[in-house]
Parts: C-alpha cells; structure tokens; sequence
C-alpha cells in the first residue's frame, strides 16, 4: 500500500485549500486514514482521523473543528481533507497517513506505520 498526498498550495488567509490523499492496495478501507501536519520547528501534530469502513464519527484537532472536513470515497480509495477559513496558522506541511490499529481511531502520529509524502499548505495574510 501506498499514499499519495496532493493539493496543497498558497492560499489567502480565509480562503479554502482541498487535500487528496489516494491510496494504491486492497486495504485501503480497512484501516483508518488521519492527516498531520507538520511546521517549521514544531512537531508533528494530528489534524483529522477517519476510521475504517464508512468512517462514521471522525476525529478533529480542536483548532480544526468547524474549519476543516475529513471525508473518504471509498470507490477511488481517496481520503480528502476540505479545509475551510485557513488562518495564517495553519502553514504547514500536511501528510496523509494510515494507522496501524484496525479498530479504534487513534490521533498519536506513533500509531501510524504508513505515510505518504508531505504537501505544502501556506497561507498568506
């Protein structure tokens, strides 16, 4: 299995930026797909988790709530982050990642074994 992160770009402060990442493999939705993010000096920090199947009741960072949606079609084995309101704050390198527990919908970057390439998302002011 592969990821395949796009879409990252410069944008406006409150403008909208959408997220890809693709996945390559069968097992695409048996495992949950979270993104992360990552700036200059900082550590890497969960942004949004979607959990396997359906990926009913996915998990936000608070500092996304209300701003960015985590959604998955399942038939293009696609896991999309629509990001909304972007703030200067939200600069950025942004990862896709899959988890290595099935079950649960975990946030700790540690519990992902699989990650694609990073995207740039910078917002202006």
């Amino acid at each position: 299995v592969q990821l395949q992160a796009s879409g990252g770009g410069l944008v406006q402060a409150g403008g909208s930026l959408r997220l890809s990442c693709a996945a390559s493999g069968r097992t695409f939705n048996s495992y949950p797909i979270g993104w992360f993010r990552q700036a200059p000096g900082t550590e890497r920090e969960v942004v949004a988790v979607i959990g396997r199947g359906s990926g009913s009741s996915p998990y936000y960072a608070d500092f996304v709530k209300g701003r960015f949606t985590i959604s998955k079609d399942i038939a293009k084995n696609t896991v999309t982050l629509q990001m909304n309101s972007l703030k200067t704050e939200d600069t950025a390198v942004y990862y896709c990642a899959r988890s290595r527990i099935q079950y649960t919908t975990p946030t700790a970057p540690r519990l992902f074994g699989l990650w694609g390439q990073g995207t740039q998302v910078t917002v202006s002011s």
